[in-house]
């Protein structure tokens, strides 16, 4: 329960106690701030506790955005300002200082809720209102005048236009968001969570890949049509968490975890109907995966080596502002990087009228030029902007490097290289591992490249993660190993192989995602001993080409699965018991917009 505290005489006729009621809140009167003060004392430490001016005029969605938003510890609208139970102390303190000024009669009575927003010592969090109305009027003509101009804007229609996500794909702005927010708004009425909403995209999609599963012209319509819905509820989740503000720590992370799990499990499910149509697709579908991952951390690795960078411009940073002020070419923009609207239509449209093979290249091939595109402007912008790099960038392009204990027992006693040259460490590794297993196959030689891998990657990161090309250190990581994975796999043409290496990249790009969201959530990276447990990436690359070189192919098939079913294990009880224990002690309230792509 919150409780709000109405400061000053009611108004004859006002709506404010109903309005506050309705959000959730149990109200209590105070006739100054000394009264508002001793009521404060009454409230448990654990609750919310809001002090609302009692001639407050305005929108409920006002209301709404400035007293129920989860994310935010103090928040305030003109006449009304809330604090969650670590910023309690702080309004203890504003309270106390407005009863003192108040007795000496330089506040006038009924404008507490102003000045102890003036007086809060902690971050406040102002929500941008635009046309809905918060106000305290000083008399009957300017209450009449508020009341009037709540009358002539229609907040709920405010309400379900905010409720969508402010930057989307076309085809999710155009095809899907103009009825999902209605969806939304009835799942809210009904009292569904976001959550909810998410576990049942998860479902759909899941039911839709066991219909690809099936190999039959029926089961790939009905999977593309379930794709499809799969997606609407995802974009329901999002918007049912800003129309009801429902944000959460939790929230988030499934969100954004089940997205990576109904993708590639899709994947899964056309590569198993196309083999039961007698087409083995699954290294399309293993490429598939690899690439789109690799795609995320080129995402992810740039936005956190240049979050707080500053100087943070470049020539092609402002080319991209003045293109933006021409529509149509932000449209082109959008849809060219292939983002996840664009690219579940067009894995759902294929589906249903050609083959998985077909789907798969067409899938590899847009995100192919996608990756180019991207990579190429932010390799230009990073070559032309005077960024510098904070040390809580180096350490989160540290943390998404993933470098094991070899790595680091390694970069503690080699001798340093110039810290420019360490991108090209990076490359070199990855190109070297990647033709070794390509051209050799399971050997030997590829366990010697794999060796030279793990030293020059050891290299990479023995200095901070500062350089202007240094976030593509991750990316370049992810590829080595996942590519050698599927090579190998894909070498020992033994039945099953490419179904475990597919397994194996999984879990392992799970962790990685997940390492990306406790990073957004401000969480810190996982654990130290669950990078050592899994090895790191030289770690399971070094490993994999062992198990190559060493046993037939059908004991690595073997070996591939049984590693993929450790390290799955490892990282998925770690990661469920952090993000369970987090909502559960309460952890901030995030909500993240996620990437288009």
């Amino acid at each position: 329960m919150s409780t709000a505290i109405l400061t000053g005489q009611p108004v004859p006729g006002s709506s404010l106690e109903g309005d506050l009621r309705s959000l959730g809140f149990d109200v209590r009167v105070a006739s100054d701030a000394a009264d508002a003060e001793t009521l404060l004392a009454a409230v448990p430490a654990d609750e919310r506790v809001a002090v609302v001016d009692a001639r407050f005029v305005g929108h409920v969605h006002a209301l709404r955005l400035g007293l129920t938003d989860p994310r935010f510890d103090a928040a305030a609208i003109p006449g009304a300002v809330i604090v969650r139970p670590a910023a309690r102390p702080a309004l203890d303190r504003a309270l106390r200082t407005a009863a003192g000024d108040a007795s000496n009669g330089s506040v006038v009575v009924g404008i507490v809720a102003d000045r102890v927003a003036e007086l809060l010592d902690t971050e406040l969090h102002r929500p941008e209102l635009g046309e809905l109305v918060a106000e305290v009027p000083r008399d009957p003509q300017a209450r009449n005048e508020a009341r009037q101009a709540v009358a002539a804007v229609d907040d709920e229609a405010i309400r379900l236009r905010t409720a969508v996500k402010s930057r989307d794909g076309f085809f999710t702005t155009y095809c899907i968001s103009p009825y999902s927010r209605y969806l939304a708004r009835w799942c809210a009425r009904r009292g569904l969570t976001p959550n909810q909403v998410t576990t049942a995209s998860l479902f759909t999609a899941l039911i839709a890949a066991g219909c690809a599963a099936t190999g039959t012209r029926a089961g790939f319509v009905a999977a593309g049509l379930l794709l499809l819905f799969s997606f609407v509820l995802d974009c329901t989740d999002g918007q049912l968490a800003r129309y009801s503000l429902q944000y959460s720590t939790l929230g988030a992370w499934l969100d954004a975890t089940f997205d990576r799990a109904k993708e590639y499990a899709y994947y899964a499910g056309l590569a198993l109907g196309a083999a039961r149509g007698g087409d083995d697709v699954w290294a399309l579908a293993l490429g598939a995966m690899v690439l789109q991952t690799c795609r995320h951390v080129v995402d992810f690795s740039f936005n956190e080596a240049n979050h707080d960078a500053t100087a943070n411009t470049s020539p092609t940073a402002a080319l991209s502002g003045r293109l933006d002020s021409v529509g149509w070419t932000v449209w082109l923009r959008r849809m060219i990087v292939l983002p996840i609207g664009e690219r579940w239509a067009m894995i759902a449209v294929l589906t249903a009228v050609t083959t998985p093979r077909i789907t798969f290249y067409a899938l590899l091939i847009g995100c192919a030029f996608a990756a180019t595109y991207t990579t190429a402007g932010r390799v230009l912008r990073s070559l032309t902007r005077k960024a510098q790099r904070t040390d809580r960038a180096a350490q989160a392009l540290a943390d998404l490097a993933d470098s094991g204990p070899l790595a680091e027992l390694l970069a503690r006693v080699l001798p340093r290289g110039p810290r420019a040259l360490a991108p090209l460490f990076a490359l070199a590794g990855t190109v070297v591992m990647v033709l070794a297993a390509w051209i050799d196959g399971p050997g030997w030689s590829v366990v010697i490249c794999a060796g030279a891998y793990v030293l020059v990657s050891s290299e990479a990161v023995a200095q901070p993660l500062k350089g202007a090309l240094d976030w593509l250190i991750p990316p370049l990581f992810r590829t080595a190993e996942y590519v050698t994975v599927l090579v190998l796999a894909a070498k020992a043409d033994v039945n099953g192989a490419l179904p475990a290496a597919f397994g194996l990249v999984g879990a392992v790009a799970y962790h990685h995602y997940d390492t990306v969201y406790r990073i957004r959530g401000n969480a810190g990276a996982p654990p130290n001993w669950l990078v050592r447990a899994i090895g790191g990436h030289e770690g399971r690359t070094l490993l994999v080409t062992v198990l190559a070189a060493l046993l037939a192919a059908t004991d690595f098939k073997v070996a591939l699965t049984a590693l993929a079913v450790a390290v799955a294990l490892v990282v998925l009880v770690e990661s469920i018991r952090f993000w369970v224990t987090a909502h559960k002690l309460g952890a901030p309230a995030v909500h993240d917009e996620g990437e288009p792509a």
